[in-house]
């Protein structure tokens, strides 16, 4: 199993709990500055390389039986992934296009879809924190290295769900994976759309974008009470406007 976590995705978190680290600000920036998009995709390199780097030094001391400085290593992965890292851009390297199509029953995906939901809002306290991150990582896995998977529109809605949640608070990556789990499977969740809905509307406040999905929400929907809400808030935005 030690080995499984070692060449995954999803290193080395399965131990010691950590404190939650400071939530970042509910309201992103709604586009990156000017010209920041190469300093982003250095910080997201850097990332993967630094967590690369790691696991490549505790295979090495696991090969020469360094117990000790192993144990290095794996507290240096866990504090690593329990950082608050935004993702700054989201058209960069964050979330997957909406051409992607959930067609094919992959395995590999399966299984790394049930292991991510035996994490998912399990436990309390810090251990409920370390969980939601070892979903995560999980779920992102079957993004990076199956995005054929007929999975994918249930990966997106569920990590829509972890971003919301109070471990994360990234409100404008949550709309995103939500509005995803729609346009990757139409109908897979119906309430998708009122939930990216929701976030641009209450947490985002972005009138536009909450108008558009309203709207969305009202023309693919059938859940009598999710209409009329959507109705109602469609509603009031649009009466603001005039």
């Amino acid at each position: 199993m030690r080995t499984r976590w070692l060449t995954s995705a999803a290193v080395m978190i399965c131990g010691a709990a950590f404190g939650a680290d400071p939530a970042p600000p509910k309201v992103a920036p709604k586009s990156g500055s000017p010209n920041d998009s190469e300093h982003v995709e250095r910080v997201l390199a850097a990332r993967k390389e630094y967590q690369a780097s790691l696991v490549s030094l505790y295979q090495h001391y696991e090969k020469t039986a360094d117990k000790g400085r192993m144990k290095w290593v794996e507290e240096e992965l866990k504090t690593f992934h329990m950082m608050s890292k935004p993702s700054y851009r989201l058209d960069i390297n964050d979330v997957p296009p909406a051409t992607l199509e959930a067609k094919t029953n992959i395995k590999e995906a399966n299984q790394l879809y049930v292991d991510a939901m035996k994490y998912k809002d399990k436990g309390g306290g810090n251990e409920y924190t370390l969980n939601q991150r070892r979903a995560e990582i999980l779920l992102q896995e079957i993004l990076q290295k199956y995005p054929s998977s007929d999975k994918i529109a249930d990966v997106a809605y569920q990590l829509g769900d972890l971003y919301e949640s109070k471990s994360f608070k990234q409100y404008d990556r949550a709309a995103a994976y939500f509005e995803r789990s729609f346009q990757w499977r139409k109908g897979v969740r119906s309430d998708a759309i009122m939930r990216a809905a929701y976030i641009y509307d209450r947490l985002l406040n972005e009138r536009t974008k909450a108008i558009e999905l309203y709207r969305e929400e009202i023309q693919n929907d059938t859940e009598p009470a999710r209409l009329k809400e959507a109705e109602k808030r469609l509603a009031d935005l649009t009466s603001r406007g005039k």
